[in-house]
């Protein structure tokens, strides 16, 4: 078994490509413009389930034949998709308990895609029917060089609520609790009189007269995420069976996807493939952008991974689909690559004359390759094809951010303390402060070991059970900075007694008696001049140093954010929701104490890779200008798109892009 597919020569440069939206004499005109292009590697098959297994049990690959057979006289590589991401009409329709059913019991149809529940026996025997099928056929293959299970998983059915899934979830149960006793204490159905007494009395948490029991919905959570993984698990299988050398993935959409525990789902694929969008009117969507990069390393433990889909221009499902300016497909392209992509895909190479997606940006148009979007991509495929020393290589951080999809599915929950706090945003308004202070970040999981990063920054860690990690980090010299919603209850949803921030409170030095959430567009001042908004808390000082406390609002003189000692390191405690250059000053300076380096900052992006040339250590610096203005470096080296040395600088034009091959000076 292989992590990577390593038939591909150089950094991954393609599409998903959907020939059978096209007559055939068109196959040979998309292969030719791909040699153009530099592409390298294509996603085939992916919702051609329709048209490859026409009617039960009855295959015709003779098109796909042809696909693969052109793609690889054209010298481009394959990650072929298993095809399962869209059942087709006939499936559907002769077994309609295949379609998944909402929380309200309305069964959805097909006639777009992911009409399937994922505890469908049917819809499962199909699928590995089809991978198995499609494995037998073309293991031999010299075009194959991946496999791609179905696609985005969740994107549009993450929770299934129909009568299978409630028979799936009670076994699920039964293997996670053991018994009802166990179960009842774990949920605390004590309160609003919900003790079960038998299994078949569970349900999921479909629409009941109001808000459901928070136990209940966080376990659901866990179930549905390994719902899907199961399936994924038995697609795999079958393809590891049969292939065994050749690397599966399936591609996730980390940053904005709250569907699935992707820690969990990263230990799963032989590589770690991603999806990731642009909002095309957030004017930050570059750092967005990085914010999903370092996430997927951190998914990839470090290693290379794929960027399975990103958009060459506009999009088709945003309110306004904004098409990209000259350039950002290359910056874009670059920044993944920076943050340790060892290659980058778009969805998808041309662009379709029909269906729901045909006004989304491809490599080649609706207007041809006369354009200034196929052009870019020639030019950065071009680019690619000189930097093939980058692959392998990764990135090295000193800054950590723990990241946490059950504290984001408990956080979901309604009835807390304030409707207006957002967990994506929270973590991402501190990646956000480091970004901009030029700090790589690694997303690390919770209990990950954290000694060989300086400072760690914890965003609301709502579920813990036990702070032990975090108290050896900081006693081992480690710093680390916590906000406010962190270690309040732990892994089943139950209070830490005794004072807030429950898990955290003797490390931290502090104990919060009361919360104080602001009212919409409230906004409080404290006494280091910085402003908070949306949070409050009533904190007390327990051996902590108050470094700034509230001079207005609900709690005027009461402590806001502290800092802690203990044994050689320091534990800060952000108790408000504190905003613009006040987060961002904090951040600093935690950064600045820890002893880690601050970048150039502004618009300038840089990320080292590491690596080896020839048996040497090597390094790399890839600097992407998103501002107006030239920026100059101070590196020497040799500039890889270009081919010069630099001896002691280098410019960054603006919205411009380097590779250095640094030197020791």
């Amino acid at each position: 078994m292989t992590t990577w597919p390593t038939r591909v020569r150089g950094l991954a440069w393609g599409a998903d490509y959907n020939p059978e939206q096209w007559p055939e004499d068109v196959w040979s005109e998309d292969v030719e413009l791909m040699r153009r292009a530099g592409v390298n590697l294509v996603s085939v098959a992916i919702f051609s389930w329709a048209l490859l297994e026409v009617e039960e049990g009855r295959y015709e690959f003779g098109w796909l034949d042809r696909v693969l057979d052109r793609l690889h006289e054209g010298g481009i590589w394959v990650d072929l998709a298993t095809a399962t991401a869209a059942p087709p009409p006939w499936l559907t329709t002769a077994y309609p308990e295949v379609l998944p059913e909402t929380a309200d019991g309305v069964r959805l149809s097909h006639g777009s895609r992911q009409s399937y529940c994922p505890s469908s026996p049917v819809y499962r025997a199909k699928a590995v029917a089809l991978a198995r099928a499609l494995a037998e056929r073309y293991r031999e293959h010299p075009a194959l060089a991946a496999w791609h299970v179905n696609n985005e998983y969740g994107c549009h059915v993450s929770r299934c609520y129909c009568d299978r899934c409630a028979v799936a979830f009670r076994a699920w149960l039964r293997a996670r609790h053991g018994t009802l006793d166990a179960l009842n204490d774990a949920w605390g159905t004590a309160f609003w009189s919900q003790h079960y007494t038998s299994w078949e009395q569970i349900l999921p948490p479909r629409a009941t007269p109001t808000s459901h029991n928070p136990g209940q919905l966080l376990d659901f959570d866990r179930f549905s995420s390994d719902a899907l993984l199961e399936l994924f698990k038995a697609e795999r299988d079958v393809l590891r069976e049969l292939t065994p050398d050749v690397p599966v993935t399936t591609n996730f959409m980390a940053a904005g996807f709250s569907g699935l525990d992707y820690w969990k789902w990263a230990a799963e694929v032989d590589f770690v493939s991603n999806d990731h969008y642009t909002r095309g009117e957030d004017d930050e969507r570059h750092i967005d952008l990085a914010y999903s990069a370092d996430l997927v390393r951190g998914l990839a433990g470090g290693r290379p991974w794929l960027l399975m889909e990103h958009s060459t221009s506009a999009v088709n499902w945003q309110p306004r689909n904004i098409a990209k300016l000259p350039g950002e497909l290359r910056r874009n392209s670059y920044a993944h690559l920076a943050r340790g992509a060892d290659g980058t895909l778009f969805f998808q190479w041309r662009q379709s004359r029909a269906g729901s997606e045909r006004y989304h940006s491809a490599m080649v148009p609706h207007a041809g390759p006369d354009t200034k979007v196929y052009r870019e991509v020639e030019q950065v495929g071009a680019e690619y094809g000189r930097l093939a020393e980058l692959v392998g290589s990764t990135v090295a951080a000193e800054v950590a951010v723990v990241f946490d999809w059950e504290s984001w599915w408990a956080l979901s929950q309604p009835n807390h303390p304030t409707g207006d706090f957002a967990y994506p945003a929270h973590v991402f308004a501190h990646y956000r402060a480091l970004w901009r202070a030029g700090v790589t970040v690694d997303f690390v999981p919770p209990g990950a070991d954290l000694s060989r990063y300086r400072l760690v920054v914890v965003p609301a860690l709502y579920a813990v059970d036990d702070a032990t990690p975090y108290e050896e980090y900081v006693a081992g010299g480690g710093h680390l900075l916590v906000t406010y919603l962190s270690g309040v209850t732990d892994t089943r949803g139950h209070v830490h007694l005794g004072g807030y921030p429950g898990a955290f409170r003797e490390l931290l030095g502090v104990r919060t008696e009361e919360f104080h959430p602001l009212r919409a567009d409230q906004v409080v001042a404290l006494d280091d001049g910085s402003t908070a908004a949306v949070w409050t808390e009533h904190l007390h000082a327990d051996g902590a140093k108050v470094l700034a406390s509230y001079t207005d609002g609900p709690l005027p003189g009461v402590p806001a954010v502290t800092r802690n000692e203990r044994g050689d390191g320091v534990a800060w405690y952000v108790a408000c929701g504190l905003v613009g250059d006040g987060l961002a000053r904090l951040l600093r300076t935690a950064v600045e104490q820890a002893g880690v380096p601050l970048g150039p900052g502004g618009d300038v992006e840089v990320v080292r890779r590491r690596g080896e040339v020839a048996g040497s250590a090597v390094s790399w610096l890839v600097a992407v200008n998103h501002g107006s203005r030239d920026a100059k470096l101070p590196v020497t080296g040799v500039e890889l798109l270009s081919g010069a040395r630099v001896p002691g600088g280098v410019v960054v034009p603006a919205g411009g892009v380097v590779v250095i091959r640094e030197e020791e000076v």
